[in-house]
């Protein structure tokens, strides 16, 4: 009791009270000890009643306030204090009010952005894990369980003990500390990845974050934006001189025409002519470098078929699922038209041209298979570039517009040759 403010405070009252009246008594010079008993007796209960009359009103309010204390050391800032008066302790029942409604806003706006914060880190095409000082996984987000434990949970588990599945050069990069590009090599396709890394404390613990980014698509916009600039360029100069040359190159046709020399009009039509091709060629290279942006539809995968058919000559060796996917169907179309007529000039016969399609709940997969003469490494390796061509005649575009569209589409294009000979071509579209 002497411990709590309540005992103190009666204490001292009843010392004060006792020495008071034995010195009243002292100076009075009374010998009627009796009496003093009676009085100190009458005047302790006094005091104490008083003091438990007046301390009960500042007990509550301080224990109000333990609780509440309570309930902040336990993150709790729901609760507030029923709180009347306007003396001193009142007013720091009311701050406390004021400043739990503060911490319970807070608490529910940090709240809102951790979901905001999980629900992006979720749903990032970046791998991020981290790992602690005793090579434990105590975090990964949904993109590397996926691609680095087939979608199984990672926490708690051992970096090194996963690393034994993971590509070499994965753990190479990892195991040499090792930030920047690197490349894994998967199934005649190679993708560009880059790994960075930070060091950090986090519950007085050394941990490690990992971030891994596959960067081959973003390399490939970025080279092939520089192309359509150059493209943009070379097209708007020889825009500038035909147009001057088409209007003399007229005017010459109608000179001509007073003379009756059959020369000159041949001349001015083979110019004509020349330049109406060039004209033809440059519209090429500005389509390349102008593809809309795609217009989403549901379009049905069996209807979309029926349409290429119309066209031209191919097989579908097995029986196509009854689907809705989404994508522009005239664009995508122009990617099956040109992927067709490549297989049907490759040298394979026409009955030997096929497109399969397989539909899974992620995605949707258009493989243009022949049995033709196939491609050489440098040729795989170079075919998708725009310019490169082995045709004689061809303008180097056909492989490169069709990358663009499907990459447009979120997707992914490959070439690989088939044992037994000839090309596949895998389309790869997100559903």
């Amino acid at each position: 009791m002497v411990n709590t403010l309540k005992g103190r405070l009666l204490i001292t009252a009843l010392g004060a009270t006792w020495l008071s009246n034995s010195l009243l008594f002292l100076f009075l010079s009374t010998h009627d000890w009796l009496l003093l008993l009676l009085i100190l007796a009458f005047s302790s209960v006094f005091v104490i009643a008083i003091v438990q009359y007046f301390f009960t009103f500042i007990e509550n309010k301080l224990v109000a306030l333990e609780a509440g204390l309570l309930n902040f050391k336990d993150n709790e800032f729901s609760n507030s204090l029923a709180i009347t008066g306007s003396d001193e302790l009142s007013q720091l029942c009311y701050l406390y009010n004021d400043v739990a409604d503060k911490l319970r806003a807070e608490k529910q706006s940090i709240y809102q952005r951790e979901l905001l914060l999980d629900k992006v880190i979720e749903s990032s095409p970046i791998m991020m894990f981290l790992v602690d000082d005793d090579d434990y996984f105590v975090y990964s987000n949904s993109e590397t369980r996926h691609f680095l434990n087939q979608g199984k949970r990672m926490e708690g588990e051992q970096l090194t003990q996963l690393m034994k599945h993971w590509p070499e050069t994965l753990c190479q990069a990892i195991t040499e500390h090792q930030d920047g590009l690197f490349v894994i090599e998967e199934q005649d396709n190679s993708e560009t990845w880059h790994l960075s890394r930070g060091d950090f404390l986090l519950n007085n613990k050394k941990h490690q974050l990992f971030l891994l980014k596959q960067m081959t698509r973003e390399l490939n916009r970025q080279e092939v934006a520089v192309w359509k600039k150059v493209i943009r360029v070379i097209s708007h100069e020889l825009n500038n001189s035909l147009a001057p040359i088409s209007s003399v190159t007229h005017s010459g046709q109608l000179i001509a025409k007073k003379y009756q020399d059959n020369k000159l009009p041949l001349i001015f039509e083979t110019i004509k002519e020349r330049i109406d091709h060039l004209n033809s060629f440059i519209s090429g290279y500005a389509k390349f470098a102008k593809l809309p942006t795609p217009r989403l539809e549901a379009i049905n995968i069996n209807a979309f078929v029926a349409q290429l058919r119309t066209q031209l000559e191919f097989n579908v060796p097995e029986k196509i699922a009854n689907v809705e996917i989404m994508f522009d169907p005239s664009q995508l179309e122009q990617v099956m038209i040109n992927l067709i007529k490549n297989a049907q000039e490759s040298g394979s016969a026409l009955s030997q041209v096929s497109l399969e399609i397989t539909v899974t709940s992620q995605q949707a997969i258009f493989e243009v298979k022949d049995r033709g003469a196939g491609m050489s490494e440098q040729v795989l390796t170079n075919a998708l570039i725009p310019f490169y061509s082995t045709k004689q005649s061809g303008t180097g575009l056909g492989l490169a517009l069709c990358r663009e569209i499907v990459e447009a589409h979120d997707g992914k294009i490959s070439l690989h040759n088939r044992i037994g000979g000839g090309l596949a071509v895998s389309v790869v579209i997100p559903r």
